[in-house]
């Protein structure tokens, strides 16, 4: 790597840590998304609104505040260069608050949270939490209204048992999700309403809000410690939601930087953590609606679309140096050694040979690895499968090789993120694929 390579890098991971602290749960990974996108001149559409698009120009469309679209309509005819798709997902697993978290226990206040997604329960023991979400109320007119609230510090933890009350602890733990996990807030002599707890936060954030009654909210924890480079030598990037923010930031980069003459797209889909069967998962009609409006021509649309490609980016399992047994013999990626192709026989990834060579074509002289489950093991999934089963577009899975996936804290490379950065770069500007 030059040295305007290095300190390109080194830039480009100082974005990313500020991104993945700002962003602590969808919503706010998606408002800052948006953020960076209108700074950049792209142009925020309204799905409840006419849409007249124009070629040369940068648009963003979000759902439900969790998922965006990000689309630069290239002045290149699609139908000869067809459109260049990226894909992520802004959700990762974690505790939310139940709807009546109100919980008072041997003179402590508490609070009900239910499991989102696969979550690695244990990690969460022990640390500063802070919480984060939408909230949504009525004005003073009644009408429904909702705002973002983060705490921003700690206010939460959920203390682990003893290893004097519980000898067997370090053989065999298992975590009971119901009783076990519950965080402990404060010294009480009653349950605290956790709703007068959102009032008063949102009004300390923002006073100008008019509430007249808290109706509902979408509540998460998160880990109060920041994203950071570690390692003797810097070589690692630690943080909460590397899965999948890690992906959201690259391709957003990406896109950031993208040329004006190619058409391209990047879709994050909130609620792949839980199967992406939502309005606005990937299993939903948010894309293929988008695409729609954009070409409402089935012919010329489905020409588009034959000539497109999407990269599904989510992170891949890197081979633990403590347990190389869990990964096959013949691949096991390293951290630091190049974004991984997942392939999967039975479709839980959407590569084949095509799109893995066309990967493979763009990433020329960079580090590419591959990533196949032991046969003997299950095998997560992405938005790939279904994007393309949706869509029916040509798309390849790959991913930054990744430690801990779905603990409370994960760790990449630091130099992986670059490395796809600059194979997207490629991808969003190549004029056939």
């Amino acid at each position: 790597m030059t040295a305007h390579d290095s300190t390109a890098a080194a830039d480009f991971l100082k974005r990313c840590i500020a991104f993945l602290d700002e962003s602590v749960t969808p919503f706010h990974a998606v408002k800052a998304m948006a953020s960076r996108l209108e700074q950049a001149g792209f142009n925020q559409l309204h799905e409840s609104e006419h849409w007249q698009l124009s070629p040369g120009n940068k648009y963003y469309v979000c759902r439900n505040d969790s998922s965006i679209i990000a689309f630069v309509y290239g002045t290149e005819d699609p139908l000869e260069s067809g459109l260049r798709m990226i894909g992520a997902h802004t959700d990762s697993p974690c505790l939310k608050v139940k709807p009546q978290p109100d919980l008072h226990q041997q003179g402590y206040a508490q609070l009900g949270v239910e499991i989102y997604g696969g979550v690695l329960l244990n990690p969460w023991f022990d640390r500063d939490l802070s919480l984060a979400g939408r909230v949504s109320f009525s004005d003073k007119d009644q009408q429904l209204q909702s705002a973002l609230v983060d705490f921003k510090r700690a206010v939460a933890t959920i203390p682990s048992l003893a290893i004097h009350l519980d000898r067997g602890v370090n053989d065999k733990r298992s975590v009971n999700p119901q009783t076990d996990m519950p965080p402990l807030l404060c010294l009480s002599e009653a349950a605290i309403s956790f709703e007068d707890l959102l009032r008063a936060e949102l009004l300390a954030a923002q006073s100008d809000l008019d509430i007249d009654k808290i109706l509902d909210f979408e509540i998460s924890c998160y880990d109060c410690q920041g994203a950071a480079q570690i390692g003797l030598h810097g070589d690692f990037l630690a943080s909460a939601r590397l899965d999948n923010l890690l992906s959201c930031f690259i391709g957003l980069e990406s896109m950031l930087q993208a040329g004006s003459e190619q058409s391209t797209l990047l879709v994050c889909n909130d609620h792949e953590e839980v199967g992406s069967a939502s309005a606005c998962g990937a299993q939903g009609p948010m894309l293929a609606s988008f695409l729609e409006r954009i070409w409402p021509e089935i012919n010329p649309r489905e020409q588009i679309i034959s000539r497109s490609l999407m990269i599904s980016a989510d992170n891949a399992h890197g081979i633990h140096p403590n347990f190389p047994n869990k990964h096959d013999g013949n691949h096991g990626p390293k951290l630091n050694a190049g974004p991984v192709i997942k392939i999967n026989a039975n479709q839980r990834y959407a590569s084949n040979s095509e799109t893995s060579g066309l990967f493979k074509l763009l990433a020329e002289e960079l580090p590419v690895q591959t990533f196949v489950t032991r046969a003997d093991m299950g095998c997560g999934s992405t938005i790939g499968p279904i994007t393309a089963t949706e869509i029916g577009v040509r798309t390849v899975d790959v991913g930054v090789p990744t430690f801990g996936m779905h603990s409370i804290r994960e760790l990449a490379g630091s130099e992986d993120c670059y490395t796809l950065h600059r194979i997207f770069n490629r991808f969003l500007d190549r004029q056939r694929v």
